[in-house]
């Protein structure tokens, strides 16, 4: 009898018996059953089959039992891996293994992305858990936001990349020399994290949302009012730069502006129009950047 079908076992004689104690709620064997069998039966409707390598980058959350337990109803052989390991030891871990899937959290899916193109074996990126954190403070980063036509780029690979050239010239332009992107990645100088912009999707067009450190702040702060696991603290809060600490100087909000637009203008043939915020866009930025001041 494989594991997989142990928890199917123990789920008929002890249903609701606590298989599972996590942050002090119970997750009976029936539940863990059922759990695993959803994972298992998406996994299987991905092609997961008997000998595949699925990655496991979670930490001690019920979702990586559940996962474990999904591989081994599939006879799929599981990779688990440490959370803390960053792109280069993540990179050698899924080309050796040779793994056809990674499930693993929201926030490590900019970091799989950005090495995916050197694993070719990589068909799937399964997300869990926490979603993505953005840091943000009024006074510290600027966020750009823009609606194109799909008809500009062939797909959204496409789209990433015209748009990640572009403002790295734009930022180049600006000074940065050292600034670097790599495929759905972030925004970097050095190992440090600038800024980063993704896509969204509705119908024929691309949402462009972007988002760049101005001047420096420490996004530990946030955690005094958003709890996660320390495992997962540990994971998103990679290090951070800004403009004024690697110019020496602050760039004012239209010179960035200008600086980016202008290269997005000339890397996609196209002339932006600047809209404006709503009147509650504006209503609500105003009372975040008040609560942001009297603390």
């Amino acid at each position: 009898m494989n594991l997989g079908r142990l928890v199917e076992e123990r789920a008929k004689e002890y249903p609701k018996k606590a298989a599972l104690i996590y942050e002090g709620k119970a997750i009976s064997f029936e539940e863990l059953n059922k759990n695993v069998n959803r994972l298992a039966n998406g996994l299987k409707g991905l092609g997961i089959e008997r000998g595949d390598r699925v990655a496991i980058m979670l930490p001690n959350t019920p979702e990586f039992v559940y996962s474990f337990f999904a591989c081994q109803k599939l006879g799929a052989i599981a990779v688990p891996f440490n959370t803390m390991y960053k792109g280069g030891e993540i990179l050698h871990i899924l080309k050796d293994c040779g793994a056809k899937a990674i499930i693993t959290l929201n926030s490590a899916v900019p970091l799989i992305n950005e090495i995916k193109p050197d694993l070719p074996r990589l068909q799937y990126i399964i997300t869990t858990g926490e979603r993505s954190l953005t840091f943000a403070d009024p006074e510290s980063t600027v966020f750009l936001q823009g609606v194109l036509s799909k008809g500009i780029f062939k797909d959204l690979d496409d789209a990433y990349k015209g748009i990640g050239e572009a403002l790295v010239q734009g930022l180049q332009e600006l000074g940065l020399q050292g600034v670097w992107y790599k495929h759905r990645g972030s925004l970097r100088i050095g190992e440090k994290k600038l800024g980063g912009f993704y896509f969204s999707e509705i119908k024929d067009i691309y949402i462009l949302n972007m988002i760049c450190f101005l001047a420096p702040f420490d996004p530990s702060d946030l955690f005094s009012v958003i709890w996660v696991p320390p495992e997962v603290k540990d994971k998103v809060l990679e290090p951070l730069t800004s403009i004024q600490e690697e110019l020496g100087r602050r760039p004012s909000d239209e010179e960035f502006k200008e600086a980016i637009l202008g290269a997005l203008e000339k890397e996609l043939g196209i002339q932006l129009k600047e809209g404006t915020l709503t009147r509650d866009e504006k209503s609500s930025y105003k009372k975040y950047k008040a609560v942001a001041k009297r603390k």
